[in-house]
């Protein structure tokens, strides 16, 4: 008689039980995210787990504040939320699901959910003078919490992606490509294609591969390997791959990972644009002639090219259409390097009298509909050297060589002026923020263009 007593209670909780869930409708279980990766990078997702199964959902239901754009999938138990950007740092984000029903019918409910994104850290490189140590640092966006993370005698570049920190280091032999944690720690050498030199280290956002420019030590005119573009992956299996043009090595003048992907878009010394992914040998697709390549959007897979006539050009870089890069409101004038960012762009632009004269220059935030608005400017013997925006283009970063003329250029590869701040740039206009003793921000995709 007991047992049957507890097995007609038991069903009367589960009957309950089901009764209860179908007269309130789903509910959330859980909730999980990567916030901090979501400050980093674009695709970052939010997965809420629910009570019961749903089966189908319509982006329309679901609101996130602050608006951010975003992709909606439902399976199972589980509504994901994908954001196609990557999301400020340091702020609450609220979203909200109306009308789910469950898979079996029933009255719809309504979800909300709350998370916060962490404060930024960045790495910033000090270069030394007078045979000191190079440092790159740790630190947040107040500078006040600053530890050094590597040092060696002669930082050419370095760049982040994920959690792992390359770094390109020059020696008496030539150059080596370090790869390491975000804190300096397993730190492990790749193989490059030679004894050489390498410059313009960029990461990849998809695929774990990082690329350069390797020119070979002994180089004569009519031996040797110069400016080619070389991929190869981050965890040090496989060789070097050298990018090749209608089966010969290519000789690079710029290029640039396609944000999002593993493709690299790159001009070479005949002015050639061409498109190719690094994860395969294909062929290289041809995208017309260019001299520069200005910057590359991060979501829409546009390039903003100088073409050989000097138009800037948007280029559509799944099909080769492009248009005009429209101007600003107010216009100020040619760009001499574009940041994309989601919502916009980051021009620099030197600043001319009305004789055309140079006076100063500036950078001026391009909001999507072309309002445009200076953000810093300089002028006298000050000058821009750098310009970068963090991932979800909250931030930017503008690097500046104060009083030129005093100050003396190093004596690396790439050599830059001996003193240079970092002003980090509220875009919001939200708050205040320092200028930091520094440059080449972990936010950069490339090194500075002397």
């Amino acid at each position: 008689m007991a047992l049957f007593s507890v097995l007609g209670v038991l069903a009367l909780v589960v009957a309950a039980l089901g009764v209860v869930s179908l007269t309130q409708g789903p509910r959330i279980s859980s909730t999980s995210v990567n916030a901090a990766q979501a400050i980093q990078t674009s695709g970052s997702r939010l997965t809420l787990t629910l009570n019961q199964r749903v089966d189908s959902l319509d982006a329309k239901q679901v609101s996130v504040t602050p608006a951010v754009p975003f992709t909606v999938d439902a399976a199972g138990r589980s509504i994901g939320i994908r954001f196609t950007t990557a999301l400020n740092d340091d702020t609450t984000y609220s979203v909200k699901v109306s009308g789910v029903v469950g898979a079996g019918g029933g009255p719809a409910s309504d979800l909300a959910t709350t998370f916060r994104t962490p404060a930024s850290r960045i790495l910033l490189l000090q270069r030394a003078p007078g045979g000191k140590d190079d440092k790159i640092f740790s630190t947040d966006l107040t500078g006040e919490r600053a530890r050094p993370v590597f040092e060696h005698p002669r930082i050419d570049d370095y760049r982040v992606s994920g959690n792992s920190l390359v770094v390109a280091v020059e020696e008496k032999g030539g150059s080596r490509l370090m790869v390491m944690d975000l804190d300096g720690s397993h730190q492990r050498e790749l193989k490059l294609p030679g004894v050489g030199y390498v410059s313009s280290v960029q990461l990849s956002d998809r695929g774990g591969y990082v690329g350069y420019s390797y020119s070979d030590r002994d180089l004569t005119e009519t031996s040797g390997r110069a400016s080619v573009l070389v991929t190869q992956s981050l965890n040090g299996k496989g060789k070097p791959r050298i990018v090749e043009v209608g089966g010969k090595e290519a000789s690079v003048a710029e290029w640039q990972f396609v944000p999002d992907t593993s493709s690299l878009l790159f001009v070479d010394f005949d002015g050639a644009l061409g498109l190719q992914d690094a994860r395969s040998d294909g062929a290289v697709k041809s995208m017309g002639v260019a001299a520069s390549i200005l910057g590359v959007s991060r979501g829409t897979y546009t390039a903003i090219v100088e073409r050989a006539d000097g138009t800037i050009m948007q280029v559509d870089l799944t099909d080769g259409s492009e248009t005009p890069l429209p101007a600003s409101t107010p216009d100020y004038g040619d760009a001499d390097a574009i940041v994309p960012f989601p919502g916009g762009t980051v021009r620099h632009v030197t600043q001319r009298d009305e004789g055309g004269m140079p006076t100063g220059q500036a950078v001026v935030r391009v909001d999507d509909k072309g309002a445009a608005k200076i953000v810093a400017e300089v002028s006298g013997a000050d000058a821009i050297v750098q310009t970068c925006v963090s991932p979800s283009g909250q931030y930017a970063a503008v690097v500046i060589a104060p009083d030129l003329p005093s100050n003396p250029y190093d004596e690396l590869l790439l050599p830059l002026p001996g003193t240079l701040h970092t002003q980090l740039i509220d875009l919001d206009g939200k708050r205040e923020l320092p200028t930091l003793n520094g440059f080449d921000i972990s936010w950069c995709a490339q090194a500075p263009h002397p």
